[in-house]
């Protein structure tokens, strides 16, 4: 596979970097600004920088610092309990960049506790989920990036922190969640898009990337996924999703799509990579 870690694309993100470690505001965007920290840590996590880099590790450093002050530069949200919230994004950050944080774990630990409680009869229900969030926070939860744990921070949280019944059971229902994943993609997700020259395909594959990568004992449940993948095979062996799936997030990883060729290689990557982790 080519080294993307040199590319144009991850200059321009390193070049937005405050000394702080930071890109400005963590979550939400302001104007003006060109990405957030978030933003800027995906899109080089992608292009296959890790916290062993200078530029990640200064940011981890950032993202320890503001969980143990429990703050963040953005606006402070009123629809959810914004500390929790902003909690559980650096810890979950923290845990995809691999970085040691006792309060980090800890808080990976209560929503392990939480998921545990809300399948404790094997089925998800909502009025446990409720419970045991106010059991383990001391009030209940509201707003729906709580009140729904189908997203990214949860998932990576509870990953690896969950008994295998339970892990099960937590698979399964994002399976059939019928919204998707909150912040990935839309839809159910034991249905694949139709079309997989499509920016839906796109995030689909980027939900399909976070269940593989954070729930190896459950992938075997994703054989649909290797089956549909293998069916939008090209005669000569690559992938092609086309030129709509430039997002600058997922693609591209080369500097220049004006040749086919680089699109393909792209595309061909990134079905490999995760076509890798299923057959695993």
């Amino acid at each position: 596979m080519i080294n993307h870690r040199y590319s144009k694309q991850a200059e321009k993100i390193l070049a937005l970097q405050k000394e702080d470690g930071s890109w400005g505001k963590f979550h939400s965007l302001s104007i003006g600004e060109v990405c957030t920290t978030e933003g800027a840590l995906r899109r080089l996590m992608i292009l296959g920088y890790t916290v062993e880099d200078e530029c990640l590790h200064r940011a981890a450093e950032y993202l320890v610092h503001c969980l143990e002050v429990g703050e963040i530069p953005d606006r402070r949200e009123k629809t959810h309990n914004w500390d929790i919230f902003v909690e559980m994004m650096l810890s979950s950050w923290l845990c995809r960049l691999q970085v040691q944080s006792p309060k980090a774990e800890r808080i990976a630990q209560k929503w392990a506790i939480i998921l545990t409680g809300a399948f404790q009869s094997g089925e998800y229900s909502a009025d446990s989920y409720a419970s045991a969030y106010e059991a383990v926070f001391a009030e209940k939860p509201r707003g729906g990036r709580i009140l729904d744990f189908v997203q990214p921070y949860i998932l990576t949280l509870a990953s690896g922190r969950l008994d295998e019944r339970t892990e099960s059971a937590v698979f399964d229902y994002v399976l059939q969640h019928k919204p998707g994943i909150y912040y990935i993609c839309d839809g159910e997700l034991l249905h694949p898009p139709q079309d997989f020259c499509s920016r839906e395909a796109s995030r689909y594959l980027g939900a399909m990337e976070l269940l593989a990568m954070y729930y190896p004992r459950q992938r075997k449940k994703l054989a649909f996924v290797r089956d549909w993948l293998h069916e939008n095979q090209a005669a000569n062996g690559c992938w092609d999703m086309g030129c709509v799936v430039k997002d600058n997030v997922y693609f591209p990883l080369s500097d220049d799509w004006r040749r086919k060729g680089a699109r393909e290689m792209d595309c061909t990557e990134r079905v490999q990579n995760l076509l890798h982790m299923l057959e695993d």
